[in-house]
């Protein structure tokens, strides 16, 4: 006897199976767009995560990874343990202040262009640990593009964090690492 189907997507004619290419012009046998937009699409549908787990969330982000989840789906299939193939530092859980050189030495050992997503209240503000020997934030050595709240964040969480990550890399110009900005920004932490 067959089970029956509950989710039958192929008999709705109102869901769309493919993502929307960039903006542009389309005619017959061509389509035309920026370089801007088409090497974001490239960037954001092909993010190398570099997960520096250090306590429970990096426990939520092996269940992000997982089947049940799998971040995969959104282009970070491949987790890299080596900076200088990985493109977006994923830092989660509490660092010490003894850690914070290695944490912003990974981070410059990375190339550019080059994202960090703060998970956890730990990496975003310290959490619960208003000690002396806890960093209250990474913000406090290297930039960071997207915080995710949480303690720990849930799997739906990261996802969320990955998808901000990746809509700020689509819509990021080639030009905004040689911005005067971006590069005041380096300066004051401390990066040239």
């Amino acid at each position: 006897m067959a089970r029956p189907v509950q989710y039958n997507i192929y008999g709705q004619t109102d869901v769309k199976l493919v993502k929307e290419g960039p903006e542009g012009y389309m005619g017959e046998g061509f389509f035309s767009t920026s370089l801007d937009k088409v090497v974001g699409l490239a960037r954001k549908n092909s993010i190398w995560p570099l997960p520096f787990a250090t306590s429970c969330c990096g426990i939520e982000f092996m269940a992000t990874m997982a089947s049940h989840y799998d971040l995969a789906r959104f282009g970070s299939e491949r987790v890299g343990f080596s900076p200088r193939q990985c493109d977006l530092l994923m830092v989660m859980g509490t660092i010490a202040k003894k850690m914070a050189p290695v944490v912003k030495q990974v981070y410059l050992q990375m190339a550019e262009p080059r994202w960090v997503l703060a998970m956890g209240a730990c990496a975003s503000s310290g959490g619960i640990f208003d000690t002396y020997s806890v960093l209250q934030g990474i913000d406090q050595i290297i930039p960071v593009d997207v915080y995710v709240p949480g303690c720990p964040p849930r799997p739906e969480a990261v996802i969320d964090g990955i998808l901000k990550v990746q809509e700020l890399i689509g819509n990021e110009s080639l030009r905004r690492r040689n911005s005067d900005k971006y590069k005041q920004l380096m300066e004051s932490y401390g990066i040239q």
